[in-house]
């Protein structure tokens, strides 16, 4: 399973995380993130953010991964998640993997049956809890699975930022080698929470991410 997992977290993977930016694009047009040492403190609370509110939902989708706990913690992300468009942003991601993993993985029939079931319910497919289902049925334990998510937010947030020319392609690397001992260090405070300790530790970012479709030109769907 050690070649599904690793592609699991390869960005060649085609869910549509690059089209995010997690608020930064707004923060940098509203000036709060101009260089790249306000780069790295937006990073650092960003996956504090994430470790904070997401993990729980991973730890619990990877450690059941069926359909019935996949459809409670994705009512209960949709109720937790605070403006429109980090809801739409999950979604849309979360969407897009399922369909990718029920296409990719096929060796784990129950990945499509759980697709299909859940298509013709109301269900949202959140990004989190998706993908600590598809981690759960891959064979990640649950360590890996948070750590897992952690690296794709970091990844996905310093290419947002290569894009948006705040940094170089050297720099980013730079940066993401800095910021993966800090994620490190958030991984081991968060980890392993049940879904009732999930909340916001930099409610500042949600509002930058509330805010992405009143910017009058945008590069990124959030």
């Amino acid at each position: 399973m050690d070649w599904s997992q690793w592609q699991l977290l390869d960005s060649i993977l085609p869910t549509g995380g690059f089209a995010h930016s997690f608020g930064l694009e707004a923060a940098i047009q509203a000036r709060i993130v101009s260089t790249p040492d306000e780069l790295r403190t937006h990073l650092i609370h960003l996956l504090e953010n994430t470790a904070s509110l997401l993990l729980p939902f991973i730890h619990s989708a990877t450690t059941n991964p069926s359909a019935d706990n996949l459809r409670k913690l994705d009512a209960l992300l949709d109720a937790t998640l605070s403006n429109e468009v980090s809801r739409k942003a999950s979604t849309s991601q979360g969407s897009a993997l399922m369909r990718v993993a029920a296409s990719v993985f096929t060796e784990i029939p129950s990945l499509k049956t759980t697709r299909d079931a859940c298509l013709t319910s109301n269900f949202h497919f959140h990004h989190a809890p998706v993908f600590g289902l598809i981690c759960g049925l891959l064979g990640m334990d649950p360590e890996t699975s948070q750590r897992g998510y952690l690296f794709i937010t970091l990844r996905d947030s310093i290419s947002a930022a290569t894009r948006l020319n705040l940094v170089g392609p050297l720099g980013a690397a730079v940066l993401q080698h800095q910021v993966a001992a800090i994620a490190e260090t958030i991984l081991k405070q968060w980890a392993d929470r049940p879904v009732e300790e999930a909340c916001q530790t930099s409610p500042l970012l949600d509002t930058f991410q509330g805010c992405h479709s009143y910017l009058f030109s945008r590069l990124f769907c959030s």
